[in-house]
């Protein structure tokens, strides 16, 4: 592989801002950064654009779309995955988690033989890739059936993150029935009767969720899988979760949760989705709130891969964050909660996953994508459109 210089960008390191600077890339990774007369086989000018660590994205289920785009509608699975790999590379997410749920039979793509099927199929497609994929598996713990397959794919390497969430109404994601039945009712095209069964069954497989939980977190642990719970709705769930070993909290739903997750050492992901929006869409916390009050350590994409780099700008234009700590919601602490230290930030050394960003119109839009020092995304945009994303850093420019 050619080395690469990116030259004339603006580049965001850890703790700086460099203004007009540039990036060496050789054999996959950065081996300087703002170099003296480099020289390299392939010179790409970033003029007017920001440069900024690949995206690292720890839950995004965009991918049970791609393989049921409609209710019931399962799309060839190597297809499915193809495509959501292109779209990560578009999106600048370099190191995608695909959220996958296991939830028996319940519906679609979520159900222990096709989510298991999903799973092998990105494995799979790991030669191909442009980014470096990886998979993110949700137990349902109202499940009984998913823990021999969850186990079987822990066994084959296929697993690179494990989080147990409830589903089950009254409590976290549903706070009431009614909740529930609306959501099943609009994203699963189930009758009333139909969704209010599920709700019954969800209930009632509820017995022996615990031991369950502590079954398959044992099973991840011993093999060094990082494991998270979903959806915490209460100071007592978050000391539970991390007296069974999780590592992060997803979704808290309020900011003394969020605050008792982040006081006793559990980073915290929140939706980038949210951020956007300015709202939670089932009424949870908003996200911008647990940054303000210093208590949200990551942003992931959720359901939308576009949505991580403009979250990411939005807190820096919105609260007291400088631009490298907005940024760090999406590259260095993911990374970190993870325990990928080869990457997350732009320092000589580690994987020159990268990304240029655009200001197009009033949209930050991803222009360049490096994975591992290959370039997997180029677009261009109409002259006099493109130029820096306009987020003041707050002071930590350097010359």
């Amino acid at each position: 592989m050619p080395s690469t210089y990116l030259t004339h960008a603006r580049v965001v390191l850890p703790d700086r801002v460099l203004e007009d600077s540039a990036v060496l890339i050789d054999d996959g990774v950065i081996v300087a950064i703002a170099p003296d007369g480099a020289r390299a086989g392939h010179e790409i000018d970033l003029r007017g654009q920001t440069l900024v660590p690949g995206l690292i994205d720890l839950h995004c289920d965009a991918i049970e779309k791609e393989a049921e785009p409609r209710s019931k509608v399962l799309f060839p699975l190597d297809f499915a995955v193809a495509q959501v790999d292109r779209r990560n590379a578009a999106a600048g997410i370099t190191t995608p988690y695909h959220a996958l749920s296991f939830a028996n039979s319940e519906w679609g793509v979520r159900n222990n033989d096709t989510a298991a099927q999903v799973v092998r199929s990105v494995r799979a497609f790991r030669q191909h890739s442009l980014v470096d994929n990886r998979v993110h598996c949700r137990y349902e713990v109202t499940d009984a059936t998913s823990l021999p397959v969850l186990q079987a794919l822990m066994d084959e390497g296929a697993v690179d993150l494990l989080s147990v969430m409830d589903h089950s109404p009254g409590q976290g994601q549903f706070k009431t029935l009614e909740s529930y039945l609306q959501y099943m009712i609009g994203n699963h095209a189930m009758s009333r009767e139909q969704a209010e069964e599920a709700a019954r069954a969800k209930t009632r497989s509820k017995d022996g969720a615990v031991q369950r939980v502590e079954t398959l977190l044992a099973h991840a642990h011993g093999l060094g899988i990082p494991t998270a719970s979903h959806d915490d709705d209460s100071i007592h769930r978050i000391a539970t979760m991390r007296n069974l070993g999780v590592s992060m909290s997803e979704f808290p739903i309020t900011l003394d949760t969020a605050r008792a997750a982040v006081s006793c050492g559990l980073p915290t992901i929140l939706g980038a989705p949210n951020v956007l929006r300015g709202k939670s869409q089932s009424g949870s916390m908003r996200a911008i709130d647990a940054i303000r009050a210093g208590v949200a350590s990551c942003l992931c994409s959720d359901y939308q891969p576009s949505t991580l780099i403009a979250a990411a700008l939005a807190v820096a234009a919105q609260t007291d964050l400088t631009l490298p700590q907005a940024i760090a919601l999406v590259t260095a602490n993911p990374a970190d909660a993870c325990g990928l230290f080869d990457r997350g930030r732009i320092a000589v050394g580690l994987r020159a996953d990268l990304v240029a960003v655009a200001q197009v119109g009033a949209l930050p839009l991803i222009s360049h994508a490096w994975s591992a020092g290959r370039l997997v995304f180029s677009t261009h945009y109409p002259a006099g459109l493109a130029q820096a994303p306009a987020v003041e850093p707050r002071g930590l420019v350097a010359a």
